[in-house]
């Protein structure tokens, strides 16, 4: 199945094993890696037993505008960092179908990433949740239908992020500066303030050395900063590393 294959239905994955469920959430997994979705689809998809069934999938962010529109599932699990712009384009372009009246999409947020400023990015895009990828697919079942209900759901200590974000009185609720770059180069900054040379980034983000040279210029220019050392202090004041 290619990567924008709608799947009408994900039932087949094996035989069930326990009594069939009365719930039931229709999702649509959104993931740059196509064996990470497969692992998941295998681990939740068995509809008959989990509730879940998975109507479709992409890698990258047209692909998920796409498919989520075509199927408008209740569930769309969403990986932050996508070509095209992450996660937050994603939702950014989804937004009819958050605010909708009758049967929204909602989103949870399922990522390898806990880094504070992923988190708070995705929750002001829209998203209901947030759940690192070291979660287990019964907490990952029970998390999409909490979701599906309209819950708030969070990994271990991501919550902390979201409350110290909104909830602080003291600080803007909007970094403009940060607010300047796109998605792709807040990728980049973070891996350099990281300490990560250039083709390290590039292996890491399936792009060319030179498109990460292009990245760190557009970012130093914008944030005004001379070189990687300036940079990497700005990430870290900001606890961006």
């Amino acid at each position: 199945m290619s990567d924008e294959q709608v799947k009408p239905d994900a039932t087949a994955a094996s035989e069930p094993e326990t009594e069939p469920v009365g719930r039931h959430a229709r999702v649509v997994l959104v993931d740059d890696h196509r064996m990470f979705r497969t692992g998941v689809q295998a681990e939740i998809g068995r509809t008959e037993t989990t509730g879940v069934e998975v109507v479709g999938e992409a890698a990258d962010v047209d692909q998920a505008v796409t498919v989520i529109t075509a199927t408008r599932p209740e569930v769309v699990l969403l990986d932050v960092h996508l070509p095209g712009g992450g996660g937050v384009e994603v939702l950014r372009r989804c937004a009819p179908l958050m605010a909708a009246a009758e049967n929204p999409v909602r989103f949870l947020a399922l990522s390898v990433s806990d880094a504070a400023e992923d988190v708070i990015g995705v929750i002001r895009g829209g998203a209901r949740g947030y759940v690192t990828k070291t979660i287990t697919g019964t907490d990952l079942v029970d998390s999409i239908f909490r979701v599906q209900d309209g819950d708030a759901v969070f990994s271990p200590r991501l919550a902390g992020f979201v409350l110290d974000a909104f909830a602080s009185t003291d600080a803007p609720p909007v970094d403009e500066d940060l607010d300047r770059l796109t998605q792709r180069e807040r990728e980049v900054l973070r891996l350099i303030a990281r300490g990560y040379a250039y083709k390290e980034i590039a292996k890491q983000l399936f792009i060319s050395v030179k498109t990460v040279e292009s990245h760190v210029s557009a970012v130093l220019r914008k944030l005004q900063l001379s070189n990687r050392h300036e940079l990497t202090r700005w990430a870290t004041a900001r606890r961006l590393v």
